[in-house]
């Protein structure tokens, strides 16, 4: 069995997901974990499968996605490695506010700093509203410590931040 990723960017158009989809369903490869997204017409997907697949296959067979130049497709094996464990506690980050920069920043700092692993992460830029959301892992005991620093960030960047746990079950 062997584990894949493969990267699809570019140029958003309807269909991408599902042409992707059908190509490495017909060669046997089952999506194992995914992600997507459209930014600002741009389209953004990582995926992993698995499957017994050759890497240099998989490509020549998405290759035809590519062919126009509007998107541009990898693959590349990847270590097959255990079942994630999660050694923390699951929080959610949230922050709005007026855009402005050095957000990211300086939210994520405080996170890593604390130990945090962040498992997803997504912003919008809403007219002049910043928002960003993300799914973090922090080590126990450590919500109290980074909610005050996160204060901190929120009053010096003029946004409002809010950590608050989540179960590690729910998607």
């Amino acid at each position: 069995m062997t584990e894949l990723a493969v990267t699809v960017l570019g140029h958003d158009r309807p269909g991408i997901v599902a042409d992707v989809a059908g190509i490495l369903a017909t060669l046997g490869a089952n999506l194992t974990d995914s992600t997507m997204t459209r930014l600002r017409g741009h389209f953004a997907m990582t995926l992993i499968c698995a499957g017994d697949l050759d890497a240099a296959q998989v490509e020549a067979a998405l290759a035809g996605l590519a062919a126009d130049g509007r998107l541009q497709v990898g693959v590349r094996e990847v270590a097959e490695e255990p079942a994630a464990t999660v050694a923390g506690e699951q929080y959610l980050v949230s922050v709005h506010g007026a855009d402005r920069l050095g957000i990211v920043a300086a939210v994520t700092r405080v996170l890593a700093d604390a130990g945090g692993n962040i498992t997803d992460l997504s912003t919008r830029l809403a007219g002049p509203l910043y928002l960003l959301v993300a799914e973090v892992e922090l080590p126990k005991d450590a919500a109290d410590a980074v909610t005050a620093r996160l204060a901190g960030v929120s009053h010096e960047l003029g946004v409002e931040v809010m950590l608050r746990r989540t179960e590690a079950d729910v998607l």
